[in-house]
């Protein structure tokens, strides 16, 4: 059994519910908090996700950070050597679906030689009736910035352990990758 640590920045404008789905993942979906207060700077989660069939977990660091332009500068430097990347983005704003490719563009250039996996997460999928970035067009996107794509309501609990159990996977890939690499010039 193995025991892996993970860096993961949770990146997207403000509003969109990073803050919101980390806190729900944290607490198994058994708290939603209705009163929020704008994240300044970084907040950390730190929780361990089992990897399915394998016996190994891997500890998240969850680095939530703030959406406001005005803090970004200072966060360049938590934002150093990520392992993973969770984009978020309010299914009702077209703009914060339009800005991840800059938070994407932001992450991947703290490690400009290395594949920095990563999910895209539509959140606010219970406004239906104000929806304005469709499904599909996002799951394209995502893939073709080798990003896997999810849907999630953290106001009604749905879907909002997945994306993180699927970057813990991507990250436990990874790892695997890694050691497979060093046996063979063993």
């Amino acid at each position: 059994m193995v025991k892996l640590a993970a860096k993961c920045i949770l990146a997207g404008d403000s509003t969109v519910g990073k803050t919101a789905l980390a806190q729900l993942f944290r607490s198994d979906g058994a708290h939603f908090q209705k009163n929020y207060t704008l994240t300044t700077g970084v907040d950390l989660v730190v929780k361990t996700v089992p990897v399915p069939d394998t016996g190994d977990s891997v500890e998240l660091f969850i680095f939530d950070s703030a959406g406001k332009e005005l803090f970004s500068e200072m966060l360049d430097k938590l934002w150093e050597s990520p392992n993973v990347l969770c984009l978020v983005y309010d299914v009702t704003n077209e703009q914060s679906f339009h800005n991840c490719s800059k938070w994407l563009e932001k992450a991947r250039a703290q490690i400009p030689s290395t594949c920095l996996p990563g999910v895209l997460v539509g959140n606010k999928t219970d406004l239906a009736g104000r929806r304005v970035v469709e499904s599909a067009r996002a799951r394209a996107w995502a893939l073709g910035q080798g990003l896997e794509c999810f849907e999630t309501s953290v106001k009604e609990m749905e879907n909002c352990e997945a994306p993180f159990h699927c970057l813990a996977r991507q990250f436990h890939r990874l790892y695997r990758e890694k050691l497979e690499v060093f046996h063979a010039l063993a």
